[in-house]
């Protein structure tokens, strides 16, 4: 259907567009097909309708925050096992209380490394060349 014939599917809701086109590049880069949403309102929907492998989500977002998001698309059957990334820039514990809580695969804080980014992202997939 798309030329992008195996590639996995991610949707990254990320509202800072540095940040995203700089994960965007990346994962571009690696082989996966990037879909961004920069408003957390719209994104569920979205997010539905892509049944994407990966879900990269930031907590503080217009309309939505992440939180909301996650409980959303962990209160769906269909999407109770889609791995979820989360990104903060605050590493407080608090909000890795909250996003473990809401269901969260894996918490990430911001600033971080190309490598940690893609280690992540390989693990959630599971394309991640360690086993």
């Amino acid at each position: 259907m798309s030329d992008d014939h195996g590639a996995k599917h991610v949707v990254l809701v990320e509202d800072e567009l540095n940040i995203a086109e700089a994960i965007r590049f990346l994962l571009s880069n690696d082989g996966w097909r990037v879909q961004t949403i920069a408003n957390g309102g719209s994104a569920v929907e979205v997010i539905r309708n892509a049944a994407p492998d990966l879900v990269m989500l930031d907590v503080n977002l217009p309309g939505k925050s992440g939180f909301e998001i996650l409980e959303e698309l962990r209160a769906d059957p269909a999407f109770a096992d889609l791995p979820i990334l989360m990104l903060t820039a605050r590493g407080q514990s608090r909000d890795r209380e909250m996003a473990e809580k809401a269901g969260v695969s894996r918490f990430m804080t911001k600033p971080f490394s190309n490598s940690e980014m893609l280690d992540a992202v390989r693990a959630l997939s599971g394309t991640s060349d360690t086993v």
